[in-house]
């Protein structure tokens, strides 16, 4: 008994084993093949954006677009969201073509495309001297006895022609934009200089299917690619050329008193005359001593300061003299010049240099930041600037703000609406907003809109405004 027991144990627990075995077996078959269909073709070759498909295009106002009618005429869901964003922030519609193109979702390539159905202006139009307001703007271009204004030019096409002779004036006056011209000229370019084919002339993406069926008849071209036709990039090669360098006239000069303009005179970049000048008051607290000091500064080449030597001029008057002996001439010398101490009750804080400030007791560290911080403003406005300066005694520049005046005549201030692009992108106080002050200026005109769109914090608005007109 206990013998048929343990053989029936046996034979259930082998089918069990058998039945599970199978079942994961089906599985693992079924799911390899679901990946495979799904793997994608690893050779596949890449796509081409001139060759790819092609989306049918109509007239439109980019102002009355939904999202699904931005997504038909090939935009990402991405690129949409970008579009209608950028559309807000200029205040709910757009006023231009040129306007629409600074929206950076839409690829040059792109706007090239769909210009010429565009159903607005080149540019936004003014009333006395003035644009007019977006409200204003929407009811003008959405007026359907201006529409006509704005449709798409008709081609003007003169008989037989030949495109791979054509220029861009010549496609400007069969009717596409200078744009559009410029796109099918590089597009003929990436294809080595001729367009081969009707087929190729046709998937230029440029040329809507309406155009190429204007145009086919008159085409000067074979009908069909030649087989072995391979798309071959034309070798370039750099001019070998340098252009030649500007002679420089020398005359003397003391490298103590010589500013920036003056060295990038001598020949430097902007960029290196600014590197002598804080090599010059950094490191060697302010004047050059000897030839060897100027030599030394690694943005001057030996060639560039045999250049020079003949005429470099270091006056003993405009260095800080250090005592080599006790004799007496020294002393008397050493002694005078100490004598010259700064009055720091009549030193404007705009003006303050970097020796004065080390002679006052900053470190050469915090000297240097408070002058950095100072060029990038543009210089001061109040006193408590001076005391938010990075790197820097509070103390002792609470000190000196009690002590010196500050003199604010020559702080170059703006409005926002004519505050120059780089001005914005490199202030501290307003380079965080640089961007979004340029979109609102297109629509915007009164400052306080441009803060409560921006949603600026009060304390960042009050800095902002001490540069503002």
């Amino acid at each position: 008994m206990n013998l048929n027991f343990q053989i029936s144990a046996v034979k259930n627990y082998f089918f069990g084993f058998a039945t599970s075995g199978a079942i994961l077996f089906a599985g693992l078959v079924y799911f390899n093949k679901a990946e495979k269909t799904e793997e994608p073709q690893e050779n596949a070759a890449p796509i081409n954006y001139l060759e790819a498909e092609k989306v049918t295009l109509k007239n439109f106002n980019p102002n009355n677009l939904s999202e699904a009618e931005w997504k038909s005429m090939g935009f990402s869901d991405r690129q949409v969201a970008t579009i209608l964003k950028y559309k807000s922030i200029v205040g709910g519609n757009f006023v231009s073509k040129q306007q629409l193109k600074k929206c950076y979702a839409i690829s040059e390539q792109k706007f090239a495309e769909i210009e010429a159905f565009i159903l607005l202006p080149e540019t936004a139009p003014s009333f006395n001297g003035h644009h007019q307001s977006n409200a204003n703007a929407k009811n003008y271009y959405d007026n359907s006895s201006n529409k006509t204004r704005y449709s798409r030019k008709e081609l003007r096409i003169p008989g037989k022609f030949n495109p791979d002779l054509f220029t861009v004036d010549d496609f400007v006056k069969m009717g596409f934009t200078e744009n559009q011209s410029i796109a099918i000229l590089n597009y003929r370019n990436y294809l080595g200089g001729s367009f081969i084919s009707k087929e190729k002339f046709k998937a230029c993406f440029i040329i809507s299917d309406e155009n190429y069926k204007k145009m086919e008849p008159f085409l000067i071209l074979p009908r069909k690619t030649p087989e072995n036709f391979a798309i071959t990039k034309p070798n370039y090669q750099k001019p070998d050329f340098k252009p030649a360098k500007a002679q420089i006239i020398y005359q003397n000069f003391d490298p103590n008193t010589t500013d920036l303009e003056g060295w990038k005179n001598l020949g430097f970049s902007e960029k290196q005359a600014q590197v002598i000048i804080n090599y010059r008051d950094r490191n060697l607290r302010g004047s050059f001593k000897t030839l060897d000091d100027i030599e030394r500064c690694f943005v001057i080449s030996s060639e560039k300061f045999q250049e020079m030597k003949p005429y470099i001029v270091l006056k003993s008057e405009s260095m800080i003299a250090q005592p080599t002996s006790s004799s007496g001439t020294n002393n008397n010398f050493t002694t005078k010049s100490t004598d010259q101490k700064t009055d720091f009750s009549k030193t404007n804080l705009n003006e303050i240099t970097f020796k004065q400030l080390v002679e006052f007791g900053f470190d050469e560290k915090s000297a240097a930041s408070l002058i950095g911080f100072r060029n990038k403003l543009g210089g001061f406005v109040n006193k408590d600037q001076i005391l938010e300066t990075y790197n820097i005694d509070r103390d002792l520049a609470q000190k000196l703000v009690n002590q010196s005046p500050l003199n604010t005549d020559q702080v170059q201030k703006y409005s926002l609406m004519d505050a120059p692009e780089s001005w914005l992108k490199s202030h501290p106080y307003f380079k965080y907003y640089a961007d979004k002050i340029i979109y609102y200026r297109i629509s915007y005109t009164n400052e306080n809109k441009f803060f409560r769109s921006m949603k600026v914090k009060p304390e960042y608005e009050a800095k902002m405004r001490l540069y503002l007109k």
